[in-house]
């Protein structure tokens, strides 16, 4: 799995994370907002999110 040093990324349980660094191993996410206006960061997560099948 290749990394992508553009991305940074400490959620191991998704299934896009890089392993052996701490990147996404996507070449671009989809940042999604869960509000009418995204004010503060917990307004915001990553779409591209994927549970890890272990």
């Amino acid at each position: 799995m290749t990394s992508n040093k553009s991305i940074g990324c400490n959620v191991t349980e998704c299934r896009h994370h890089a392993k052996t660094e701490s990147y996404c191993s996507l070449n671009h996410i989809d940042v999604v907002k869960h509000a009418n206006a995204a004010k503060t960061v917990e307004c915001t997560d990553c779409g591209s999110f994927e549970l890890e099948n272990r």
